[in-house]
This record gives C-alpha cells, structure tokens and sequence, in this order.
C-alpha cells in the first residue's frame, strides 16, 4: 500500500516475523446499531518469529473512493497464548458505506527487507437490502424495511386506477404514477401518520388494458434517489372475449392430444431399467493411485493452493501425491534429474499419472528453455530445493509429444488464477482441464477409467465443483485460490514484482549465506518450543501485552467518508479475545 502510517524500519528476511493470519472478516450492524460495519479480526501466528514483533499495521482503503485510513498498535508478547491457553486474537470495527469495496491489508512490523508477509482481504460491502445490515438505522433512512404491498385496481368507470400501499417509517411523501404507452400520469401524497395510503389516478385509455404502476419514495437517506417499487395491472377481458380464448383452448389441447396418441403407437417402450441409466451413478474407488505434481514457484500464495491441493488428493480422494516440497529430502540427496527420472519410471510401469498444474511461472520458464529471456523467480531462490519446474520440463517433454503416453499426462490448470494463455504450446496438443470446475474429470483420468460410457454417467459424491469444498481439505483449498485470487486483484503486475534480475538473485543469496554464518545460539536469545508456550530471555515487558498509545491519520489530505470504529470493553483501540 502507497500510504503506510509511517515510515518502519526494515530487517533482513530471515529475522523478520512470519506476518499475521486471518481469523474472520464479518459484514454486521455496529454495537449501537446506527451503521454498518466491517469486524476484521487477526490472530498472531505462535512460532518462533513472534520474538521479532513490535507491533501490527492495518490499512482499510475505499475502492470506490481510493481514500484510506491506517491504525498502528505497538505491543509486545511473552507468551504465544493467552490465560485461556488461546493465541492472541486482535479485532477491529470498520464503519463502512453500503455497496462499497474495502481492502484490508495487515502486517507486523518490522518488515523484512525483501519481499514481504502481508495478509491483504477485499470485502465487498452488500447493498442495504442484504440482511446482514438491513436493520441498521443508516439502511432504514434508506428504505430497506419498506414493503409497500401495491394493490392497484380499476374503478367501475374504467377511466382511472385506484392504487393502494403501506408507507414506511423514514418517508413523508410518495410519488405514485401510472405508464402504458403515451398515458403517463403522476401524483405526490403524503403520509400524514397513516400506515396505509391510498390515491385514485384518473387518465387511462379505453384503448389500453396494460399498466405500470410506480410508487417513487422520498426517504431520508436517499431522498431523490431511492429505489422505487412497480406493479404491473391489466384491465380484465369482456366474457364474449373470454368464451373464445377458451374455446380456442379447448381445440388446441384436444389435437395435442390425438398427436400424442398418435406417436405414442409408433414410439418404442421405455422400460425403467433404460431410463435409470440415463442417471449418474456413484462410482466407487476401488484402488489406490499415485500421481507426480509438476509446477512453478510463481508466487508463496500459489505454492500454498499447490500444497492444499495435494492435502486434497490425499485426505478426500484417497491419492498418492508426489511433490517435491513434500520430499525435499530425498530430492536433495538425489537431486532434482535422478529424482524426476526415478518417479517417472515407476509411474511408467505403472497406471499411476503425472499433472502439470501450469500457470505464468511455467509458460515464462518455457519460452527461456525456447531461448527467451532467463527467468528468475523469487520464491525459487528462497525455496532450499530450488527451481525444479525446468529440469522437469527437460526431461518429461520429448516423452509428452508421442502420442502414446498421453494417457500418461494430464495438463490443468486453476482457472481462477491462472488462464489458459499459461499452457505452453507442447500441451495444447492434449485436453486441459480447469481446476476445480473440472476436478471430478481429471480424478476419472488417474483413476484411469472414463466418467461418460454408453448409456451412464458415473459420478464420485464430493468432488463436483459446488461439493468439494464441504470436506476439510477442500474448503483449505478454497480458501487458499480465493486469497490468490484477491492477491492479484491488489496487484495486476504481482508476476513482473516476482520476477529477479541476475544482479538480486546474486545479492539475496549472498544476504541469505551472510544470515546464516550471523544466526548463533546464545545465551542470551534462547527459544525453546512447546505445544503450548514459547520461552524466550528476550527483554520484554512484564504483563503479558502490553499496547501502547495508538495513532491514527489520513492517507490523503481530505476527510474520509469512513472511520474507524473500536469495540467496547477494549485496551486503548484494540480488543484481546
């Protein structure tokens, strides 16, 4: 974010705290109940990090408005748990305006020196229609609770409408006014302490058997601008007019009848037993398979989907999962070609797969292998196993292009972050699928049988687009595409800003190799983990947080249409959960 609370001071990597975790973002009604607002709440992560915090950061920003607003609280931390043995939890109340986009960035500070361990979420604020916030006094000035309730009929002499509604609470006056054609007539009432309304509109056409009718309110919020309601009225038909749309009903059902008698002859038997496999099936699993993940390192929040999407394969669909993040030892004593070469030929003499999740990292890594530009990622110079995407490309192409092993392969990609500009030109010789739009496919393909055969449609409960995310495992990897998704959002260029030059490659690995030879273990900074508590002879203070005083200020010179809002029973502008 351009606009920081102040300027902080800035530490190498490694020494730096792993950044905060989301606990909830809630859309509801403030305490007094006057307007909505965002509740952000954030937890501190309990590992040996937490000795570096000094405090956290967070920045709310208007999409609608680009105004923004930052809250700074210094503290620091003895324990990684509260007295209730529960990590600490810091919430915050963001007043917020109805059908606006809010961004929320958190962080602790200091942050590292090269890149960074920021949690960013954007919430869309509902419009005052949405439950959530409806009843707040801010909606209702807007009109939220109103339901009119129209009853419109024509009076006995056919030239005027009688129109009947409830009022509402934050409304004096009312326009009501009837359409159909070039007949456009209005009139203004006022409440005056009814709960009902009435007004009679006298300029319909004989000519005409169709209105419009609109109640236009005048509330309080809105004023000229509010929602109005309609109702559509139709003047009902002469009995002559009606006996000869029945009979003309009448004829049309009585030949659709003989038709359908007619084919019903000529048409074969259905049996049920034929109709019952036109229906999906549930497929069963009968055996284990294994598959070998192939990716790029593009970004720390597309490793973490990675991650979550081999837990999902494991935990909910029963697979061996293969991926070197997993297997960093072996692979290190291997190396990356011998541990490549080595899987692939057990899944070679095996049915078991190999995936290539494919995204920007791995269309960018192949042009460089086709001679374009080098291509220097920075989560594959932080990762201790390297960039491993390219020598698997070396050595898995020439076998890809022969048509029999395309059985073999399968390309995918996740649609919500990646596109199928991602794929390089060698897979688009074979089907690609969208994750996770098009999972239960692509677990038909490891588990090597078809999902359509002739005359059924074999399903596996759990894993269509809208089920998968039920289970555990699949709402972890929900939540994880999401927060890429919304990464992305936040930063159009975030590839180009991951992308290194040769000169800083070569510089952070000589700040990473000088931050190694410096990490001793002394006396004086001592950390012993536990399941529990996190013992350190750091100096700290002697409660167990302390907050210091907080301050606030605007990005921009102009006042904001939104503030920020503190929960009672809270020490100095924060709440400990």
């Amino acid at each position: 974010m351009s606009a920081n609370c102040s300027d902080m001071e800035k530490i190498p990597r490694m020494k730096a705290s792993t950044g905060p975790e989301w606990d909830s973002v809630q859309i509801k009604i403030s305490k007094d109940g006057l307007t909505p607002v965002v509740n952000v709440a954030w937890k501190l992560r309990g590992d040996g990090s937490l000795r570096a915090i000094r405090g956290s950061e967070i920045n709310i920003r208007d999409e609608n408005t680009n105004q923004s607003v930052c809250e700074q609280i210094h503290f620091s931390v003895k324990n990684m748990e509260n007295s209730k043995e529960e990590r600490w939890t810091f919430s915050l109340d963001v007043v917020v305006e109805p059908t606006h986009t809010y961004t929320i960035t958190v962080f602790h500070f200091p942050e590292p020196d090269i890149g960074h361990y920021r949690i960013v979420n954007q919430t869309p604020v509902p419009g005052c229609k949405d439950p959530r916030i409806k009843n707040s006094q801010l909606c209702q000035e807007n009109g939220s609770l109103w339901i009119p309730r129209i009853a419109a009929a024509f009076t006995e002499k056919k030239d005027s409408i009688i129109v009947e509604f409830d009022s509402a609470e934050y409304s004096e006056s009312y326009l009501v006014s009837i359409q159909s054609g070039s007949v456009n007539c209005s009139k203004l009432v006022n409440k005056e302490n009814r709960t009902r309304l009435n007004v009679t509109l006298e300029c319909v056409s004989s000519r005409l058997s169709q209105y419009e009718v609109m109640i236009q309110p005048y509330f309080i919020g809105c004023k000229n601008n509010c929602e109005s309601a309609k109702k559509n009225i139709t003047r009902s038909q002469s009995s002559r007019s009606i006996k000869i749309c029945l009979g003309m009903m009448l004829i049309f059902v009585g030949v659709l009848v003989y038709l359908l008698q007619k084919a019903s002859h000529k048409a074969a038997p259905v049996t049920p037993a034929s109709a019952d496999k036109q229906q999906p099936e549930v497929f069963q699993v009968q055996e284990r398979k294994r598959v070998l993940i192939i990716y790029s390192l593009d970004h720390l929040l597309y490793k973490n989907i990675v991650l979550k999407f081999s837990a999902f394969l494991a935990a909910k669909c029963g697979t061996d999962v293969v991926v070197d993040l997993l297997d960093s030892t072996r692979l290190g004593i291997l190396g990356s070609i011998q541990w490549l070469e080595w899987h692939k030929e057990q899944i070679e003499r095996s049915s078991d797969k190999i995936l290539i999740l494919c995204s920007r990292g791995v269309q960018a890594k192949w042009r460089a292998m086709c001679g374009g530009k080098q291509v220097f990622l920075r989560e594959d110079a932080l990762s201790p196993i390297g960039d491993t995407l390219t020598p698997s490309l070396t050595l898995l192409t020439p076998y890809f292009i022969r048509s029999a092993s395309f059985e073999k392969y399968i390309v995918a990609y996740f649609d919500d972050v990646c596109s199928e500009e991602d794929i390089p030109l060698p897979f688009k010789i074979t089907v690609r699928y969208k994750l996770m739009k098009q999972f239960e496919e692509v677990f038909f393909r490891i588990l090597n049988t078809e999902k359509h055969e002739p005359g059924r449609v074999k399903q596996i409960n759990g894993l269509s687009e809208d089920k998968y995310h039920e289970c555990p495992s699949g709402g972890a990897l929900k939540d994880a595409v999401e927060a890429f998704r919304k990464y992305q959002l936040e930063h159009p260029y975030w590839f180009q800003e991951e992308l290194l030059e040769r000169s800083e490659l070569e510089d952070l690995e000589a700040t990473e190799e000088c931050d190694e030879q410096k990490i001793r273990i002394t006396d004086h900074l001592t950390c012993v983990f536990n399941s529990v508590q996190l013992i350190s002879d750091m100096e700290i203070q002697n409660s167990v947080v302390t907050i210091n005083e907080t301050k606030i200020q605007l990005a921009e010179m102009h006042e904001m249409g939104s503030t920020l809002e503190f929960n009672s029973h809270t020490v100095q502008g924060i709440q400990l959960l």
